[in-house]
């Protein structure tokens, strides 16, 4: 049979995902995909592996809609697959001026993208659902943030905090009196994400104000990424990937494991919050081995691929449902146990820009 050709924008050429983004999609047996890359990086690695590629402005400029739609015109692009949080919400407000010139994209709604990337309101309405969620406090100024610790147990518990806006592992700390500093100084790389409390007030000393602030228990047991291929608030697809060990909030080594009550809360997540598309769940077992939410991430994943090695193609998936064509049961036979140790690759460029690898 031959494959139906398709015309996909990547944006975010740049990011971590685009690679096994990339190399999903050209492994579709059913789609033959042309990709054009698109990032604010001029030299984005992943514009080495698209067929086409132009830089373009960030989601924050007022032209950027205007940018993805004159360029979707021009390319006469299928389906959008937007790997940068931070152009969600505009890319899902422009969804039916998109649609109109012919393309098509597996989004979630821009309310319910507002409600997720914000991690407050995300704990909030998982509670308020009846969801488990961790211990938790939003803390704005300095002061607060010291208080929220020790109504959360410290330091007889470790707690830990981020930005309620934030990406990866930006702004991500652990407070915990019985870290072994001693071990941190000489064992661990200096990006380690535990924190001293004296440090942290010699920080905070002198700000009046920080950023909004998700103060929560420390969850200290295993942690999952779960991608989700959700269709109009129906999970498709739900497969869990072990973090075995990861560097800057990138997974490296990982496992594809069936953990019933793990695809279990995540696919109680995103449909209760009636997310659409390639969604992300980040969990992490507390202290009783009970899964509790971390975040998530309504797009691609950094390590989607791993789930393409594992047979459940999610990128391709979700294009063939942008395009109205259903999954095959055997798309969706997910082969148990495959594990995943990540290495860097390089792209080079000549004098004149030209990209190559060796």
């Amino acid at each position: 049979m031959a494959k139906r050709p398709v015309c996909v924008l990547l944006t975010g050429a740049g990011s971590p995902a685009a690679s096994g983004v990339v190399r999903s999609l050209r492994s579709s047996p059913d789609l033959e995909c042309v990709l054009i890359g698109m990032d604010c990086n001029p030299d984005a690695a992943g514009f080495h592996l698209t067929d086409r590629h132009t830089a373009g402005p960030l989601a924050s400029e007022a032209s950027f809609i205007p940018f993805v739609r004159d360029l979707c015109a021009r390319e006469k692009v299928d389906v959008i697959f937007s790997l940068v949080t931070d152009e969600l919400v505009k890319l899902a407000e422009a969804k039916e001026e998109l649609l109109r010139g012919g393309t098509r994209m597996l989004i979630s709604s821009a309310d319910s993208l507002r409600g997720v990337i914000h991690k407050g309101q995300l704990y909030q309405t998982l509670q308020s659902c009846g969801m488990a969620v961790p211990d938790f406090r939003l803390a704005n100024t300095p002061e607060a943030l010291i208080q929220a610790m020790y109504e959360l147990g410290y330091p007889a518990l470790p707690v830990c905090f981020k930005p309620v806006v934030s990406d990866g592992s930006r702004g991500f700390h652990i407070v915990d009196r019985g870290a072994d500093r001693f071990q941190a100084l000489f064992r661990e790389k200096p990006s380690s994400a535990h924190i001293s409390e004296e440090e942290l007030k010699r920080i905070l000393h002198g700000h009046p104000a920080i950023p909004e602030t998700l103060v929560m228990e420390y969850l200290p047991y295993e942690e999952y990424s779960v991608d989700l291929l959700v269709a109009d608030g129906k999970a498709v697809a739900a497969v869990p990937r072990l973090r075995e060990s990861t560097a800057g909030g990138i997974t490296t080594k990982g496992l594809i494991v069936k953990e019933q009550d793990v695809i279990d809360y995540a696919v109680a997540a995103a449909e209760r919050l009636q997310l659409n598309g390639n969604i992300g769940v980040q969990v992490r077992r507390d202290r009783h081995r009970r899964p509790k939410i971390v975040e998530i991430n309504p797009r691609i994943q950094g390590t989607i691929v791993h789930c393409t090695a594992a047979g459940v193609n999610l990128p391709a998936l979700a294009a063939k449902l942008a395009l109205g064509i259903a999954p095959r049961p055997d798309e969706l036979d997910v082969k148990w146990g495959t594990r995943m140790t990540r290495y860097w690759q390089e792209v080079f460029y000549d004098v004149h820009g030209s990209s190559y690898a060796l």
